[in-house]
């Protein structure tokens, strides 16, 4: 399914393929002999989507893009099945394995990976060829790759790259209603949506 979003429309190559369960939100550019399979989404929100060339989103995977944190996907790229990635810059040759999870800010150099359930966190940068394990988390910049059992390390590196600011737009102490408000009407903006 297409949708136009915030008055844009996906651009899709000619020899691209998207299933007829995917569905492609806003401004969405995808590339030459790309796929976006089964029940995948891809959405621009108030941002873009770049899909490179010879690029396969797998089954359910989420593609999500934001204002300040684009999605920019290189070319020859692989993304899983159930795969998250949201607001982050991967280069070109990167694979994401099933359930991976990249946070807004989060960046791959050419040739890396993120392995299953793997974690690459807000405004994380991976350098090219490295190898983010089964569920670890990659966190900073440039990232440290821990195991998921260090959380009080994981946590201190966060309030350090601003999680908080970075996903909700608030400061940390920030309530939940104040948190939530915000999100509420950023994706009060799909009212106005237009199936294609």
């Amino acid at each position: 399914m297409l949708v136009e979003h915030r008055g844009s429309r996906p651009v899709i190559a000619s020899s691209a393929w998207v299933a007829p369960s995917a569905v492609i939100v806003g401004d969405v550019r995808i590339g030459s002999d790309s796929r976006v399979l089964w029940n995948a989404v891809v959405t621009a929100e108030d941002g873009r989507v770049e899909l490179g060339a010879r690029c396969v989103v797998m089954e359910h995977a989420l593609l999500r893009a934001r204002g300040d944190h684009p999605v920019v996907v290189g070319d020859d790229v692989l993304i899983g099945p159930h795969a998250h990635v949201n607001g982050a810059r991967l280069g070109d040759g990167v694979f994401i394995a099933t359930g991976a999870s990249l946070f807004p800010g989060a960046r791959l150099g050419g040739g890396a990976s993120v392995a299953i359930n793997a974690v690459v966190h807000v405004n994380s940068a991976v350098p090219a060829g490295e190898r983010v394990p089964i569920g670890w988390v990659a966190v900073g910049d440039p990232a440290e790759l821990l195991p998921p059992d260090r959380v009080d390390e994981i946590r201190a590196r966060l309030e350090q790259l601003d999680f908080f600011t970075t996903v909700y737009g608030v400061p940390r102490g920030a309530g939940a209603t104040e948190r939530m408000r915000r999100q509420v009407s950023w994706f009060g903006a799909h009212r106005e949506d237009r199936i294609l």
